[in-house]
């Protein structure tokens, strides 16, 4: 028997008519919590296509603040939400979307003495952050954790991500090993960014999710997804476990979370002989 109401029934309807998921994996999302760290660019059209879909809790992580460059790719603000915190501005937009939805809001940077309490709570973690030493944190956390998350990143006209299931599929500390050198990979404020990408790569992340969340499909695990808009191209990187892994690896030499010091970035190579 369906606990949901007519209302609901009718907002999902278009996902309960598919035979994957049907009203019981619709309850299933609505049992849901996501955890969405950025509310930036990957970030909006993460958590709008989340929100419609209805995952019942949606979490947003974010210290920052609207500012007016971020509107060319950060669909979630508005004008208006100039000077706003980014994760006000963002769950104002989830409530007037989908009031189903609760929306736990964390109006801070994640470090090593907070987010291990902060991703507890949550099914899937999706990674809609813009710096090395964030996506190196999450990887970290969510692999001694054991919480299954999505990485992604995004440049010019160049995106790409990979679901990790830790224990089971590479992480990201498999391809990359550890952060570039200071100045080595151009910052989207210093290389630019079309504010499409972030909706192509931010909504595979979404639909990531959302797969994991019912058990469908195959999932972005020990591929690298890489996106060029350009030429319009998708190619699947075959990728595997680094034995070597620091984090993941046979004998792992982070045990433990620290914070790296580093600049904002988007994009890096994977690793040789990681692919």
């Amino acid at each position: 028997m369906t606990c949901m109401n007519d209302q609901q029934i009718e907002r999902y309807s278009r996902n309960i008519i598919l035979k994957e998921v049907g009203g019981k994996g619709q309850e299933r999302l609505l049992r849901s919590k996501v955890l969405i760290v950025g509310a930036g660019g990957l970030g909006a059209p993460a958590a709008l296509y989340l929100a419609a879909a209805g995952v019942g809790v949606l979490g947003l992580a974010d210290g920052d603040k609207v500012d007016l460059s971020n509107l060319q790719r950060q669909v979630i603000h508005f004008t208006g939400d100039v000077g706003t915190p980014k994760v006000d501005s963002a769950g104002d937009k989830i409530g007037r979307l989908n009031p189903d939805i609760q929306v736990k809001t964390y109006q801070e940077m994640l470090t090593s003495r907070n987010i291990e309490d902060i991703i507890a709570d949550y099914d899937f973690v999706i990674d809609g952050t813009d710096n090395f030493p964030a996506k190196f944190l999450i990887n970290d956390a969510c692999v001694l954790t054991g919480k299954p998350y999505s990485h992604a990143g995004i440049l010019r006209f160049n995106g790409q991500t990979i679901t990790v299931l830790p224990g089971k599929s590479a992480c990201y500390r498999c391809l990359f090993i550890e952060p570039p050198p200071a100045g080595a990979v151009p910052t989207c404020s210093q290389a630019g960014v079309i504010g499409a990408m972030a909706g192509v790569i931010g909504t595979v992340q979404a639909l990531e999710a959302v797969k994991y969340l019912l058990g469908l499909g195959d999932l972005l695990t020990d591929r690298l997804l890489v996106f060029e808009g350009l030429p319009m191209k998708f190619r699947d990187v075959r990728v595997k476990r680094n034995r070597a892994c620091p984090v993941c690896g046979e004998s792992p030499s982070i045990t433990s979370l620290i914070d790296i010091e580093q600049g904002v970035c988007d994009l890096k190579r994977p690793q040789d002989g990681r692919i």
